[in-house]
């Protein structure tokens, strides 16, 4: 497996101590070796101790074995060139053969900034390296234009077999589990459609700010970085078909078509129905986005963003999905919310204090699980009812490990499991449906983009967009890994 960007940070916080799960698990081939390539001037034996301080930090300490981290580190290599410059590709070569022995069997992961992805692949294939599978990282594509070049550019080296566009919300267990809540259980299935479903709700969140990616995220935003990709895949996985089966071409060909019902959107409708905002300091404690690192002073990239999308199919003609996602929110949630129709009549008056009918809540993350919440009786005199959680938490099974999603997708790619990536008509579909939004905005440069303080849910035009003067489910800000529902 050879890493591009194998000293930055994707690597050091995800890719690596993903790769030692699955060494101590043994589910990895017995030869396997890791080259690290990057820039940064590193020995073998100094990437490994750069690495090793790494796992300690991000593998739990009931996982870490002294003997495991140092049989797993024996295997990790490192090369540094300039990966931007075709022939230093030459030496890449040399040093993969000489750890191959032989084999072509590569799997190559592009964990660098996206202004190289169209480069690699190109440089790989001159030195003769376009054996094996490639691994992409969102963003896949600027826009359309980019997103259809790039996909020109890694079909001419790798076949669509080869290449794995990653998107790590896709190895969530939860995320997975949506295919089962849906189509495992008879109850879901026939309510699952615009006559019992009022609305959903997409939200995914994060509590802190853009960390050290001010350069990346200022040339990207919010929709770039996570909607046309995170949060479409999520109200794919709702609004999907049932697949004839689940493998990777019938599940991928249902998302698609997912994607090919997104309704679009005229200037009129996007100027209403799109929100987007950008969070400001408070109190001289928290910086705001325009004093973040390597952000310019006067950025109009949005931190924020919800939207109301509509699908044009039979099963949900009318139904609006909201979605949002934003940083520096009260909390670190993702989650979905299917809001189920009212009954028809309200035979208990004590309900009108509680307009809210059931509500299935799927929680991705901090603490995969999903609640169903309906009505019942308060015991006592009278007729007062209640609305209750039935709920259930991934670490109720009984102690059985979950995998974390980059674990599970690598596993996925050294197998030549695809069902999990996103194919390269879908990636196109999507941005077919985002592109007049990312033009209306570079055409209308006054579209507004409204301020909210760090740590609110945002600008409270956002709630404008929900029909019926509904508003936005917000969770309790004090979330713990064990409490799947709390009351706000």
């Amino acid at each position: 497996m050879v890493i591009f960007g194998g000293s930055g940070d994707l690597t050091r916080r995800k890719l690596i101590p993903a790769l030692y799960k699955l060494y101590t698990g043994q589910r990895l081939p017995l030869t396997f070796n890791i080259l690290g390539v990057g820039r940064t001037r590193y020995e073998d034996d100094s990437y490994r101790l750069h690495l090793k301080k790494n796992i300690k930090e991000f593998i739990n300490e009931n996982e870490l074995n002294s003997n495991s981290v140092e049989r797993f580190l024996a295997t990790i290599h490192y090369i540094s060139i300039d990966q931007s410059q075709e022939k230093e590709y030459v030496l890449l070569r040399e040093k993969i053969e000489q750890l191959g022995n032989g084999t072509e069997n590569y799997l190559f992961y592009l964990a660098t900034p996206p202004s190289l992805y169209e480069d690699i692949p190109l440089f790989l294939k001159s030195a003769g390296l376009d054996k094996g599978r490639i691994v992409v990282e969102k963003p896949f594509g600027y826009d359309l234009k980019s997103a259809v070049r790039m996909n020109k550019i890694f079909k001419g080296v790798f076949s669509e077999e080869q290449i794995f566009r990653i998107d790590h919300f896709l190895g969530k267990e939860t995320v997975q589990n949506i295919l089962a809540l849906r189509f495992a259980n008879g109850i879901f299935e026939p309510l699952w459609n615009r006559n019992y479903i009022d609305r959903v709700e997409i939200t995914a969140v994060e509590n802190f700010g853009i960390e050290n990616r001010g350069g990346f995220y200022d040339s990207t935003g919010a929709l770039r970085d996570m909607v046309q990709n995170h949060l479409i895949q999520l109200l794919a996985l709702v609004a999907m078909e049932p697949p004839v089966a689940f493998n990777e071409k019938e599940f991928r060909d249902e998302v698609v078509k997912v994607y090919r019902s997104l309704k679009p959107m005229n200037n009129q409708e996007i100027a209403k129905s799109v929100i987007r905002g950008q969070y400001v300091g408070v109190d001289k404690t928290i910086k705001g986005y325009r004093e973040e690192n390597s952000v310019a002073a006067g950025s109009h990239t949005e931190t924020f963003l919800a939207m109301k999308i509509f699908l044009a199919n039979w099963r949900w003609e009318g139904v609006p999905f909201y979605i949002r996602t934003g940083k520096q929110m009260p909390t670190k949630v993702s989650e979905i919310i299917i809001h189920f129709k009212s009954t028809p009549h309200r035979l208990f008056s004590s309900r009108e204090e509680c307009p809210e009918q059931n509500q299935l809540i799927i929680r991705i993350q901090p603490n995969e699980g999903c609640v169903l919440k309906f009505d019942m009786k308060v015991p006592g005199g009278g007729f007062d009812v209640k609305q209750v959680p039935m709920e259930f938490t991934f670490d109720k099974l009984g102690g059985v490990p979950m995998d974390d999603a980059y674990s599970r997708l690598l596993e996925d790619c050294i197998s030549g499991e695809s069902t999990l990536f996103t194919r390269s008509d879908a990636v196109e579909e999507s941005w077919r449906f985002f592109d007049p939004v990312l033009k209306y905005w570079s055409d209308n440069t006054n579209f507004p983009l409204y301020g909210y303080p760090a740590g609110t849910w945002g600008p409270l035009e956002s709630e404008t967009i929900i029909d019926g003067g509904k508003k936005w489910t917000n969770p309790c800000k004090n979330l713990t890994n064990t409490d799947l529902y709390c009351e706000l």
